[in-house]
C-alpha cells in the first residue's frame, strides 16, 4: 500500500527531474565539471541561503527557498552521479544515460527514507522546516570533514548516505512548504 509521504515523496522527485532533464537539455552536463567538493560547496551556498532568509525573516531575492530546496536535491543527486561515473572521462553525457542513473539513486535514498521512516514514525512531519535546514547544514559540514579526510572515516556513514540523508530532509521540507502539490 502506498503511503502518503511515498506519494508526495514521488511528486517532489518527478519535479525535481524535470528540472534536471530540463537544464540538461540547456546546458548539457557542464556539471561534470565539478570535483565532488565543489557540489558540496554548491549544496551548501543554497542551504546556506535558506538558513539566512529564515533567520532575517526576508530576502532581497525574488527567488523562492523552494528552489534552493530543489537545487539542493539535484546537486546531491548530481554528486552520487559523480561518484558513480568516476572511472567515466566523459564530460558530455546524453539524457538517456543519465536518467537511469538519477533514478537509480533517487529510488535508493526513498527505500532509505522508507526504511527510516517505519522505524522513526514519520517524526520528521512534526519537524519545523528551519530545523531540518539545520540539520542539512550539518550534514554538509560532515560532507566537507570527511572530504578533507579523503573519505576516510573510522566508525561514520560515508559521503553517499549524508547526500542522500540530505536529499530526503529537502523532500521533507518541501513536503512541508506544499511543493508536491
Amino acid at each position: 500500500m502506498k503511503t502518503q509521504t511515498a506519494s508526495e515523496y514521488s511528486q517532489v522527485i518527478s519535479h525535481c527531474k524535470e528540472l534536471f532533464k530540463k537544464k540538461t537539455l540547456d546546458y548539457g552536463t557542464a556539471w561534470r565539471i565539478f570535483r565532488l567538493p565543489s557540489i558540496t560547496d554548491q549544496i551548501f551556498i543554497k542551504a546556506q541561503r535558506i538558513r539566512s532568509i529564515q533567520e532575517k525573516g526576508a530576502q532581497k531575492v525574488d527567488d523562492p527557498i523552494e528552489d534552493d530546496f530543489v537545487g539542493i536535491i539535484n546537486y546531491c543527486l548530481m554528486a552520487l552521479m559523480q561518484i558513480s561515473l568516476k572511472d567515466d572521462p566523459r564530460m558530455e553525457l546524453p539524457y538517456s544515460e543519465l536518467e537511469p542513473l538519477y533514478d537509480h539513486w533517487a529510488n535508493a535514498t526513498k527505500s532509505l527514507l522508507e526504511n527510516k521512516n517505519h522505524d522513526y514514525g514519520e517524526a520528521w512531519r512534526d519537524m519545523r522546516v528551519s530545523s531540518m535546514t539545520d540539520i542539512i547544514l550539518m550534514k554538509l559540514y560532515r560532507v566537507k570533514q570527511i572530504e578533507d579526510n579523503q573519505g576516510r572515516t573510522l566508525v561514520s556513514e560515508g559521503i553517499e548516505a549524508n547526500y542522500q540523508d540530505m536529499i530526503n530532509y529537502a523532500v521533507f521540507c518541501l513536503i512541508k512548504l506544499g511543493y508536491h502539490a
